[in-house]
């Protein structure tokens, strides 16, 4: 920065400890010290938001750049005839098909078939309905129903030799 040697700066202090005085030359440097610090910080916060105005720039030239790249290749690839396997594969097997196999002419509409008139269904019995009500019957007389009568319970009266509970013998 500045081209200051040793000689220079014993020569600045022995001026600023004249004119300024022993006492107060602690509380000057200490002021000096924080304002140097401060131009310092300044001077570094500058920097770095500079630095960071160049990162963007180089990053939207970047960015243009590649989007330039970009669009000129996909326009290249459109219009160009690229080699592609497998357009060509397919060309030669549809080829190979049609060339076997030509597709026949597509026959001539026909007369529609006139279907002759029938006479309307007939409803049939059910067979099995008549074969039911007969099991139906025979089940019915081979088993009677059998009348339901109550259960007899038969009760006894207690004998008066055993005590009843809650009764004491009087004599």
């Amino acid at each position: 920065m500045f081209d200051i040697g040793w000689s220079e700066l014993m020569l600045i202090g022995i001026v600023a400890l004249i004119v300024i005085g022993p006492k107060e030359l602690p509380t000057v440097l200490r002021t000096v010290g924080r304002t140097v610090t401060k131009l310092r910080r300044m001077a570094g916060e500058f920097q770095g938001q500079f630095q960071e105005a160049l990162r963007e720039a180089d990053l939207a030239d970047m960015r243009k750049e590649i989007s330039d790249v970009t669009e000129t290749a996909r326009s290249t690839l459109a219009t160009s005839d690229m080699f592609d396997p497998l357009r060509s594969i397919r060309e030669e097997i549809r080829s190979t098909v049609e060339g076997a196999n030509p597709t026949p002419p597509a026959p001539a509409p026909e007369a529609p078939i006139a279907l002759p008139d029938l006479p309307p269904p007939v409803e049939l019995p059910d067979p099995m309905a008549a074969i039911r009500a007969e099991i139906r019957r025979s089940v019915e007389a081979a088993v009677p129903p059998a009348p339901v009568a109550p259960p007899a319970v038969a009760v006894e009266p207690a004998p008066e030799s055993l005590p009843v509970a809650g009764e004491t013998k009087s004599a």
